[in-house]
Protein backbone atom coordinates (compact mmCIF):
# COMPACT_ATOMS: atom_id res chain seq x y z
CA UNK A 1 0.00 0.00 0.00
CA UNK A 2 2.95 2.32 -0.56
CA UNK A 3 2.42 5.96 -1.41
CA UNK A 4 4.86 8.28 -3.19
CA UNK A 5 5.95 11.58 -1.64
CA UNK A 6 6.28 14.68 -3.81
CA UNK A 7 6.95 18.31 -2.95
CA UNK A 8 4.84 21.11 -4.42
CA UNK A 9 8.05 22.87 -5.46
CA UNK A 10 11.76 22.97 -4.66
CA UNK A 11 11.28 25.79 -2.13
CA UNK A 12 9.05 23.62 0.05
CA UNK A 13 11.66 20.86 0.08
CA UNK A 14 14.44 23.36 0.79
CA UNK A 15 12.50 24.85 3.72
CA UNK A 16 12.12 21.43 5.31
CA UNK A 17 15.77 20.56 4.70
CA UNK A 18 16.75 23.73 6.61
CA UNK A 19 15.00 22.55 9.79
CA UNK A 20 17.10 21.56 12.85
CA UNK A 21 18.39 17.98 12.65
CA UNK A 22 16.14 16.52 15.35
CA UNK A 23 13.04 18.08 13.81
CA UNK A 24 14.07 16.85 10.37
CA UNK A 25 14.56 13.33 11.76
CA UNK A 26 11.05 13.31 13.24
CA UNK A 27 9.66 14.59 9.90
CA UNK A 28 11.49 11.79 8.04
CA UNK A 29 10.04 9.19 10.43
CA UNK A 30 6.54 10.56 9.81
CA UNK A 31 7.09 10.46 6.04
CA UNK A 32 7.92 6.76 6.36
CA UNK A 33 4.61 6.22 8.18
CA UNK A 34 2.78 8.16 5.46
CA UNK A 35 4.42 6.10 2.72
CA UNK A 36 3.46 2.86 4.43
CA UNK A 37 0.01 3.70 5.81
CA UNK A 38 -1.26 6.73 3.85
CA UNK A 39 -4.48 8.12 5.27
CA UNK A 40 -4.48 5.57 8.10
CA UNK A 41 -2.01 7.55 10.23
CA UNK A 42 -3.58 9.98 12.65
CA UNK A 43 -2.80 11.90 15.81
CA UNK A 44 -0.26 12.61 17.13
CA UNK A 45 1.54 12.37 13.75
CA UNK A 46 -1.05 13.80 11.39
CA UNK A 47 -4.22 15.82 11.72
CA UNK A 48 -6.97 16.56 9.16
CA UNK A 49 -7.45 20.27 8.52
CA UNK A 50 -10.65 19.88 6.49
CA UNK A 51 -11.42 19.70 2.80
CA UNK A 52 -8.72 17.11 2.04
CA UNK A 53 -5.87 19.07 3.66
CA UNK A 54 -3.74 17.41 6.36
CA UNK A 55 -0.82 18.47 8.51
CA UNK A 56 2.20 16.49 9.67
CA UNK A 57 3.22 17.43 13.20
CA UNK A 58 6.95 16.82 13.73
CA UNK A 59 8.62 18.09 16.88
CA UNK A 60 12.01 18.12 18.49
CA UNK A 61 14.25 20.20 20.71
CA UNK A 62 14.73 22.47 17.69
CA UNK A 63 11.06 23.43 17.67
CA UNK A 64 7.72 22.35 16.30
CA UNK A 65 7.29 21.94 12.56
CA UNK A 66 4.22 21.75 10.42
CA UNK A 67 3.97 20.41 6.89
CA UNK A 68 0.65 20.59 5.06
CA UNK A 69 -0.08 17.85 2.54
CA UNK A 70 -2.82 16.32 0.43
CA UNK A 71 -3.45 13.07 -1.38
CA UNK A 72 -3.47 13.13 -5.18
CA UNK A 73 -4.31 10.66 -7.93
CA UNK A 74 -1.99 7.70 -8.33
CA UNK A 75 -1.17 7.10 -4.65
CA UNK A 76 0.70 10.42 -4.45
CA UNK A 77 1.14 12.56 -1.36
CA UNK A 78 2.08 16.16 -2.11
CA UNK A 79 3.80 18.24 0.58
CA UNK A 80 2.30 21.68 -0.08
CA UNK A 81 3.83 24.00 2.52
CA UNK A 82 6.04 23.73 5.60
CA UNK A 83 7.19 25.99 8.42
CA UNK A 84 8.42 26.02 12.01
CA UNK A 85 5.72 27.14 14.42
CA UNK A 86 6.39 30.31 16.35
CA UNK A 87 2.98 30.59 18.05
CA UNK A 88 0.29 28.26 19.39
CA UNK A 89 -2.13 29.01 16.53
CA UNK A 90 -1.42 27.91 12.97
CA UNK A 91 -1.02 31.11 10.93
CA UNK A 92 -4.05 31.75 8.70
CA UNK A 93 -1.72 32.82 5.86
CA UNK A 94 -0.03 29.38 5.94
CA UNK A 95 -3.38 27.62 5.75
CA UNK A 96 -4.54 29.80 2.85
CA UNK A 97 -1.32 29.11 0.92
CA UNK A 98 -1.62 25.35 1.50
CA UNK A 99 -5.27 25.33 0.38
CA UNK A 100 -4.41 27.35 -2.75
CA UNK A 101 -1.62 24.92 -3.63
CA UNK A 102 -3.86 21.92 -2.94
CA UNK A 103 -6.40 23.31 -5.43
CA UNK A 104 -3.63 23.64 -8.03
CA UNK A 105 -2.59 20.01 -7.44
CA UNK A 106 -6.17 18.75 -7.69
CA UNK A 107 -7.02 20.83 -10.75
CA UNK A 108 -3.95 19.57 -12.55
Amino acid sequence: MNFNIEYFNARVKKEIESWPTDLLADFARMLELLIDFGPQIGMPHSRPMGGGLFELRPRGRGGIGRAFYCFAMGRRIVILHAFIKKAQETPEQALRLARKRMKEVQDG
